[in-house]
């Protein structure tokens, strides 16, 4: 028996089987290794919504954990995993300059938005308004993290790869039992492939698409992490993620040329300066319509868990999504009602 079977090894079930491994638990996990969202993901994360000019969600306890979460990760793959850069947010008028400096000022956002602006002294760079810093950011590179956490966990023969059947699943109050393993629990953290799960069927899960360019401008020289409009991170040797899209009706991950031209015309809309694309991917993020994350047990037994919907913070999201269903699961402690799936349920009553 293993104390917790975990269906998914995209970012959601590494960050819950990291959580659970280091708190002494027993694991297996199940993925038939379909591309992840997460592997497509520009992995960036960033304590402000700067559309509104707020602060993320309970993002210092977020920010908190997720560091050396993520250390602690980067020490046992072996591997750089946090890109901690400043993210400039390019402005584009005297009015979204005192926008900025407005917002700079707010006691909940100072730690986080410098008050000083930073100039354009990039000639490839189209920015004649300067760029406001926000600060405590940077990208954790997914894709690698998923490629050496799933070997990790081949190594030590926690894993294996499969198409979950949930035919096979057989539970008690005691246990659950899965083809031949008995378990505890099992959290399903299947991103998208929620939406065939029949324990979690109800909830509003939607699929957004989004593709994703990794370009070469070899004559850019930028090291900082550029949203305007379209993003741009430096991911070393004269490339850069672009990203990224939004469509909410195609479900597919396959690319399309639609995609390319929006994120090609909004990178010349930021860049004056010839470029290559050298790869082209897409993947689907698993969203919820109210936009928060799906954490909690099923109705048929507090034996099945989910932790799902991390969206497009998934970075800050996931190790503390992760803390939270794991207390509630060991120590019974309440999750947060705007991250339980309890609140769809009070709805229906």
């Amino acid at each position: 028996m293993v104390d917790y079977i975990i269906v998914g090894s995209g970012l959601a079930g590494i960050c819950f089987a990291e959580t659970v491994l280091n708190a002494g638990k027993t694991i297996l996990v199940i993925d038939s290794e379909g591309r992840s969202s997460s592997q497509v993901a520009g992995g960036m994360y960033n304590p402000v919504v700067l559309k509104r000019f707020t602060e993320v969600w309970k993002v210092r306890e977020q920010l908190d954990l997720a560091r050396p979460f993520f250390e602690g990760l980067e020490l046992k793959l072996g591997v750089k995993l946090d890109h901690q850069l400043p993210l400039l947010r390019r402005l584009m008028s005297v009015e979204e300059q005192n926008n900025w400096f407005e917002a700079s000022d707010k006691p909940n956002l100072s730690g986080y938005l410098s008050s000083q602006l930073v100039k354009n002294e990039n000639p490839g760079v189209i920015a004649p308004f300067s760029f406001g810093e926000v600060l405590e950011t940077g990208y954790v590179d997914t894709a690698l993290l998923i490629n050496r956490y799933r070997a990790y966990l081949a190594e030590n023969e926690w894993y294996r790869c499969e198409r979950f059947d949930y035919d096979a699943l057989r539970f008690t109050d005691e246990e659950v039992v899965y083809k031949e393993i008995a378990a505890r629990h099992i959290v399903f953290a299947e991103g998208f492939g929620m939406l065939d799960n029949p324990f979690f069927s109800g909830l509003p899960l939607d699929g957004t698409k989004g593709e994703l360019l990794v370009v070469r401008i070899p004559d850019l020289k930028f090291e900082e992490i550029l949203k305007a409009g379209v993003f741009l991170i430096p991911i070393g040797d004269d490339l850069y993620k672009v990203g990224a899209t939004y469509d909410w009706n195609d479900k597919t991950d396959s690319i399309t040329q639609k995609g390319k031209e929006e994120l090609i015309d909004g990178l010349r809309s930021v860049v004056n300066l010839e470029f290559e694309v050298v790869d082209h991917i897409a993947g689907v993020r698993p969203t919820v319509k109210d936009r928060r994350p799906l954490v909690g047990s099923a109705v048929e037994s507090d034996r099945i868990h989910i932790l799902n919907g991390l969206g497009t913070r998934g970075v800050l999201l996931g190790p503390f999504l992760a803390q939270s269903l794991y207390r509630n699961i060991e120590f019974d402690e309440a999750l947060d009602p705007h991250i339980s799936i309890a609140r769809y349920r009070s709805k229906k009553a």
